[in-house]
């Protein structure tokens, strides 16, 4: 009966030791999952737009308006101008072949690991800063 007496909050400090950790894990999983969503959605908005790219008598407009309206369907805010960076008839190697590119650069945030990371690390100016995520596709024009 002594025993018991002297265990009787041992469980609550292993639960206010232990509960953090494993919602700090859980959110991070949540935050990594939609990061990898982001990473996807620019990928996929980054190949609609040098699929217009290589067609004929499409305008540098036509692939930003193609290429935000894919942004915004994935549930992301549209890209600025100077973020969607489109090259047309670039060579490809020795030959006579040319194509066209567009590279996409997304700001992305880590809604909640990054307040976190700055309360471990607050003179750090540059942990838990945003991340530049890229995504570029190349054709070949036809």
């Amino acid at each position: 009966m002594k025993r018991m007496r002297s265990e009787k909050g041992a469980a609550l400090i292993e639960a206010a030791m232990t509960v953090p950790m494993i919602l700090l894990i859980a959110v991070g999983i949540f935050e990594f999952a939609r990061a990898y969503q982001t990473q996807q959605v620019l990928v996929n908005a980054s190949r609609e737009g040098a699929r217009i790219a290589v067609i004929d008598g499409t305008s540098d407009t036509d692939i930003r308006t193609r290429v935000n309206n894919y942004v915004k369907g994935g549930g992301l805010t549209a890209l600025a101008d100077g973020n969607i960076v489109i090259v047309r008839n670039a060579l490809i190697g020795a030959g006579p072949a040319t194509a066209s590119s567009v590279e996409l650069q997304y700001p992305f945030t880590f809604m909640v690991l990054n307040p976190v990371i700055r309360l471990i690390t607050p003179t750090d100016t540059t942990t838990g800063a945003p991340i530049t995520m890229k995504a570029v596709t190349l054709m070949r024009n036809e």
